[in-house]
């Protein structure tokens, strides 16, 4: 049974909040901790100190407020490859990890992966259980498949505040099987547009699933284009020539695959400009703290500007922080494979993937918290949330429920845990 609190201050007839900047979100994708954990990694923090009661409790310590988890629909169908990689997050999996991350009061980001393996810009396969499916059969079981998902999410106290409709779809999803051959795969291009009306289709009724089951969540319509401006502000202009109803545009930005800086300065501009109804997250991002791969050469080696050191690592993160504050409408920075270490884990018997990930927060040779771990905080600034109340003529016998940052979601409180207004009071959901 819900219990309703009020609390902080009840608000006069004719009067409304206002609020400062909208809230910001920092934290990691941590999809692999219990893995990591379960098998023993050991993790330190930057003195060398063994961290005990958990690395969620210690997280929030450090100042975030938010953490990502993905979702496969049948991982045990991946490649031994992909496995091996870290593809392993069933539903009952993110249920777990999910009610952990809310358990310790911060906000969940459900990163749906419509596949049994990776969904990104080259691959987007259907999973299995789908592959037979038609298009029309298609457009329903991701509508069931997303509803049954969040239902025995929030049955398991793991409501997300987010979700990710598709992980890097810049190119669309759902294409078919890999087996298919290119020349049936439905691929979505900003100068062609014979496969938009189905890939809009799909996330039409992924969205109207999210709407129903977690009305206070935002929805985010992720891509990775940076290095590709045309191709990224094509892709938003598609998904507002389609109507498709979502809040978040959420961004990968690796600058050793996207470009320095300047460039991701210049596609939030032009991105803020041309969508200002939307906000703007950082969902993954990250950089080497040692054994940079030998592929990443030319323009995207900026180990002369960021070495790849702990000490450069952390020069990355503060650079990144501070020009990402420098505009409006970024609420949210994700850090990915933050929890990566192999530090404790029996190498033959208890490994979590097959190769060290040298871009997460962790030595993987010692099990110490990088520098870049403990200036991720200051993206949140002194943010205050709500500051004033003022005097429109609205009145406080209005019933709706609203969002704190005004948005309406219904005459009936959620189920989500969170904090409302409703009739003129500020309510929490518990």
């Amino acid at each position: 049974m819900k219990r309703l609190i009020t609390i902080l201050f009840v608000l006069c007839m004719g009067m409304t909040m206002t609020t400062n900047a909208q809230t910001r979100y920092v934290g990691g994708d941590i999809s692999l901790l219990p893995s990591y954990e379960t098998n023993g990694a050991q993790y330190k923090d930057q003195n060398g100190n063994t961290i005990s009661g958990g690395m969620l409790p210690y997280f929030k310590e450090q100042g975030m407020n938010a953490m990502r988890v993905r979702l496969f629909v049948d991982p045990s169908k991946a490649s031994a490859t992909h496995k091996g990689e870290g593809v392993r997050q069933d539903l009952e999996y993110v249920k777990a990890l999910g009610k952990t991350i809310k358990d310790n009061g911060l906000a969940f980001m459900l990163d749906f992966h419509y596949s049994d393996t990776w969904a990104d810009p080259v691959k987007q396969w259907k999973p299995d259980a789908w592959k037979t499916l038609t298009d029309n059969q298609l457009y329903t079981r991701i509508y069931e498949y997303t509803k049954e998902v969040l239902q025995q999410l929030k049955a398991a106290g793991a409501t997300p505040d987010f979700i990710q409709t598709g992980n890097e779809i810049s190119y669309g999803m759902l294409w078919g099987l890999e087996s298919d051959g290119a020349s049936s795969l439905k691929k979505c291009y900003v100068d062609n547009d014979s496969n938009w009306p189905y890939f809009t289709t799909l996330l039409k009724n992924a969205i109207l699933a999210c709407r129903e089951e977690c009305p206070a969540a935002k929805v985010v319509i992720h891509t990775e284009r940076v290095a590709r401006p045309s191709v990224l502000y094509g892709f938003y202009d598609k998904m507002k020539s389609y109507a498709i109803d979502y809040d978040i545009i959420g961004l990968s930005y690796y600058p050793y695959y996207h470009g320095k800086l300047t460039t991701l300065d210049n596609v939030l501009t032009q991105l803020e400009s041309r969508f200002a109804d939307k906000e703007i997250m950082i969902v993954e991002t990250g950089y080497f703290h040692d054994w940079q791969p030998d592929n990443i050469t030319g323009d995207n080696d900026l180990s002369s500007v960021y070495p790849i050191t702990g000490e450069g690592q952390k020069a990355f993160a503060q650079a990144l922080i501070s020009q990402l504050k420098s505009h409006e409408k970024v609420t949210g920075l994700f850090w990915w494979w933050m929890e990566a270490n192999e530090y404790g884990l029996n190498w033959n018997t208890q490994r979590v993937t097959d190769a060290w990930y040298n871009a997460g927060l962790f030595d993987n040779q010692t099990g110490k918290a990088e520098p870049a771990l403990y200036v991720l905080k200051d993206f949140l600034g002194d943010q205050t949330g709500i500051s004033e109340v003022g005097t429109e003529n609205i009145p406080s016998t209005d019933k709706g429920v609203y969002t704190l940052d005004g948005r309406f979601i219904g005459n009936e409180l959620p189920l989500q845990q969170g904090i409302y207004i409703v009739g003129g009071k500020k309510r929490v959901v518990k």
